[in-house]
């Protein structure tokens, strides 16, 4: 029993022995992690210096792609340096280099030749343009002002009468949009423009600032389909520089994945996210209409056949009143535009004769020369970028026609002028299955 009690108390002595907070820390940390410390210590620092490096590295390349891309304050001083000159003239030039009321806010460049800002005009939201291509050829310096003035603003020269600047504006715009009998009407458009001070003459800054401005393929398009609603409006210029509309959804989708990630996520998180953020249906089907008018408007218009040479879901847009707006008119191009392209083009295969992205010809394999057809009018290859964005969603009742209807506009091929008749066909029908579902409610 003695025994028994000295061998229960030496058993308590050593249960309260580890029960005691100072010799727990003091003898047991060391025997569990005394080993293992080294190396978690060396995953943290790795996982510290790789997330240093990283970060580095994002802030690095975010500011370089920055500072190449974004350069207004090159694109202000060389327009203001040659409008002090009386090189140029324009209706947004006093706000722009004297009152300073055209404001440069939000870089959204995606070339270094072509300045693109979201600005603010006498309290209104635009985007301000302008091209800055012949000023980084000219000097390597980016605060330097180039004689720009040398190359782009040569034309017309001083002597030239209003007669001769209208002879001019006539045939540069037959040999861009074809012999139209339309052409005349759209001179005095561009005549009433030049004459900012409207005094009823243009004087020689005014023409040679209208005259570099049509030689950028979005402003004389913008021109073409002034009239047009879905496209956005010119607001002002000087000399080169345009301000236009700012449309307030630049993509089809609520939300894009930003750049740095595209090509990080796989094509099925794109997916979902677009999905995520896309509007409701009734609206997604509102902008569709609007898209399939646009492609109406611009097949055989008022200044001819224009072609849609990127198709994507960036170059296309909408207003805060789901209203289509096209975003980027430099991805469309005259149907005489491409015809030159093409015209004794040497060629292997179809793809040697492709204008942009997306606008294809035919390859002559046997002349090794292109065709001047397009194979694939517009309306293919909208209903191609609307399939996904429509049949997500769609109302059950309506989702097999719709399937249907698109497949069968993905389909269309060959010159659209030689099926007129089909081709307006299916776009009337996918239009009217369309109004049909949202007609008549808040939608509409």
């Amino acid at each position: 029993m003695a025994a028994q009690g000295q061998r229960g108390r030496k058993e308590t002595r050593k249960t309260k022995s580890h029960c005691q907070p100072l010799n727990c820390l003091h003898k047991v940390l060391p025997m569990c992690f005394q080993s293992r410390l080294p190396g978690i210590k060396v995953k943290y620092l790795l996982v510290v210096w790789l997330g240093i490096f990283v970060g580095s590295w994002v802030a690095y390349m975010h500011y370089s792609s920055y500072s190449e891309l974004c350069r207004g304050h090159v694109c202000r001083m060389i327009i203001c340096d040659q409008y002090k000159k009386g090189i140029i003239s324009g209706s947004t030039c006093k706000d722009l280099c004297e009152e300073r009321s055209l404001l440069f806010q939000h870089c959204l460049s995606s070339s270094p030749t072509q300045q693109v800002y979201s600005g603010l005009w006498r309290e209104r939201e635009v985007i301000i343009k302008c091209g800055i291509e012949e000023a980084l050829k000219a000097d390597s310096h980016p605060d330097s002002v180039p004689r720009r003035d040398v190359v782009l603003f040569d034309k017309p020269t001083r002597g030239t009468s209003m007669d001769e600047f209208k002879e001019m504006l006539l045939n540069f715009l037959k040999s861009k949009l074809g012999d139209q009998p339309s052409l005349a009407a759209l001179v005095s458009r561009i005549i009433a423009m030049a004459d900012v001070n409207r005094d009823g003459k243009v004087s020689l800054a005014e023409a040679k600032s209208i005259w570099a401005l049509l030689q950028l393929n979005e402003f004389l398009l913008m021109l073409s389909l002034h009239e047009k609603e879905h496209t956005s409006k010119l607001l002002g210029h000087c000399g080169d520089l345009y301000v236009t509309e700012k449309i307030p959804h630049t993509s089809l989708y609520g939300v894009d994945v930003p750049p740095f990630l595209q090509s990080l996520l796989p094509s099925v998180v794109h997916q979902i996210i677009h999905q995520w953020f896309a509007p409701a249906w009734p609206r997604r089907a509102k902008i569709a209409i609007g898209l399939l008018e646009f492609v109406e408007e611009i097949f055989h218009g008022t200044y001819g056949n224009f072609y849609i040479c990127e198709t994507g879901f960036k170059n296309v847009g909408y207003n805060d009143k789901y209203d289509f707006k096209m975003v980027n008119l430099r991805k469309v191009a005259t149907e005489m535009t491409i015809r030159g392209f093409l015209k004794g083009r040497h060629c292997e295969q179809n793809v040697d004769c492709t204008y942009g992205k997306d606008c294809m010809a035919t390859c002559d394999k046997l002349m090794k020369q292109c065709k001047s057809d397009m194979v694939q009018p517009n309306l293919a290859k909208v209903c191609g970028l609307l399939q996904d964005y429509l049949l997500y969603g769609a109302p059950l009742e309506l989702k097999e026609e719709l399937q249907k209807q698109l497949r069968t506009c993905m389909t269309l091929s060959g010159l659209a002028s030689q099926m007129e008749v089909h081709h307006s066909l299916v776009l009337n029908n996918l239009k009217t299955l369309l109004w049909k579902k949202i007609s008549n409610t808040k939608y509409s």
